[in-house]
């Protein structure tokens, strides 16, 4: 996951509607079509509820971000920036249904709040329409101050949730995020007006996702998800697994989770666990298991040969990555573009440079506008990527220790 799809995870309280209930199952088990159709029936059973319009524009999002590989963790982790990513290309009923979506919401709980200022649901309800349409603005407009100035709105409103009713312990996400956030912005990020008297705290923002992950009743998954990003952000690897493990129990259908594991585990420096996990994604696979029969072939390649070369064996890595670009259509445009980056740099170490120097080509010809890999890709078009720039590029690779 990454700043974008965070600001996106402050979900509305879902009425006790199994329609609801059975549209965050599918959509926390990546199924947005699915999210959608019982999201749509709820809402015309009640259209006058805000906090069903979130729902569709929630669903309608992430079916966006899965699509371009916008919730993937290892775009906000390491050394990533948070304001870095590129523009997301919604279709034109994507658009249109987002948009309509988030304006319904904020005409609704305007006019409720205009009755009474201190309507709970509608303050949360708000809040949440401001943070679906920060990452709106964030990823499909790239208007990056608009976006933080919604999630800070977001904030605020649900500030004032908890003021007037502390109880309501998965209104804090909110706080506990935005001081993540904004406590990981650059100094000159945080002179802006409409921060005036929050400084952001990464501790206190670590904390209350904490607090919200092991006590809140709707946001807890949410929470998680969040608390598992900042936890690799800051280097605590030991402490994700489990926060992982408890998410798949709950939403086993989500490959996501298994692929973040894997990750993890590599972080960790356990390469048998790192390899399991992909193990497991790839016999699920196989079995056509649901959620599973979603997950591209090429997508596990793509992690067994990357994870092996973070353990420096090219070699190996090769075969891997070479299935996974050999069907790189089949992957979302960062996958598919490191797959052909990742096997390039593996040509290289393996001293097959005249290869390497055609995947690197191919590599830049693929990489959208506005990733990192593609400058990277240029540099080597034309000279080798060695062991010593290896090195120096993973400093804490679990083989260079």
């Amino acid at each position: 996951m990454m700043i974008a799809p965070l600001l996106a995870l402050l979900l509305a309280q879902p009425a006790p509607d199994p329609l609801i209930g059975k549209g965050f199952d599918h959509f926390y088990n990546l199924e947005y079509p699915q999210a959608l159709d019982a999201f749509r029936q709820s809402l015309a059973a009640h259209p006058n509820d805000p906090a069903r319009h979130n729902h569709l524009a929630q669903a309608v999002l992430f079916q966006m971000m899965l699509r371009c590989g916008a919730l993937e963790s290892h775009l906000v982790t390491g050394a990533n920036p948070f304001l870095r990513h590129p523009r997301m290309e919604p279709t034109a009923a994507e658009r249109s249904l987002f948009l309509s979506a988030i304006a319904s919401s904020m005409e609704l709980t305007a006019k409720a709040l205009a009755v009474k200022a201190n309507d709970i649901d509608a303050l949360y309800a708000r809040g949440v329409a401001f943070s679906l349409r920060g990452t709106y603005n964030f990823l499909v407009t790239r208007a990056w101050m608009d976006s933080l100035r919604d999630v800070t709105e977001s904030r605020k409103l649900h500030n004032r949730v908890t003021d007037l009713d502390p109880s309501r312990i998965d209104a804090f996400m909110a706080q506990g995020f935005h001081d993540y956030i904004v406590g990981s912005l650059h100094w000159s990020y945080r002179l802006l007006g409409f921060l005036a008297g929050f400084r952001g705290d990464k501790s206190a923002g670590i904390r209350t996702l904490a607090r919200v992950a092991e006590h809140g009743v709707i946001n807890r998954s949410d929470a998680q998800i969040l608390l598992s990003v900042a936890y690799r952000r800051e280097g605590r690897f030991t402490l994700v697994p489990p926060i992982l493990d408890s998410l798949l129990q709950r939403h086993p259908r989500n490959y996501l989770i298994l692929l973040e594991l894997s990750q993890v585990h590599a972080d960790i420096g356990d390469l048998a666990k790192a390899t399991a996990a992909l193990d497991r994604c790839q016999q699920l696979k196989s079995s056509a298991a649901p959620g599973f029969v979603n997950l591209p072939r090429e997508r596990i390649e793509y992690a067994r040969g990357n994870l092996l070369f973070w353990y420096n064996q090219p070699q190996q890595a090769i075969i891997h990555l070479r299935a996974a670009t050999a069907g790189h259509t089949h992957l979302d445009p960062y996958s598919g573009s490191m797959a052909w980056f990742r096997l390039g740099q593996c040509l290289d170490l393996a001293g097959k440079a005249s290869e390497a120097r055609a995947t690197f080509r191919k590599a830049v010809s693929l990489f959208p506008p506005g990733y990192e890999g593609a400058r990277e890709s240029r540099r080597y078009r034309d000279r080798p990527y060695t062991l010593a720039k290896y090195l120096a590029d993973n400093p804490t690779a679990p083989m260079n220790q």
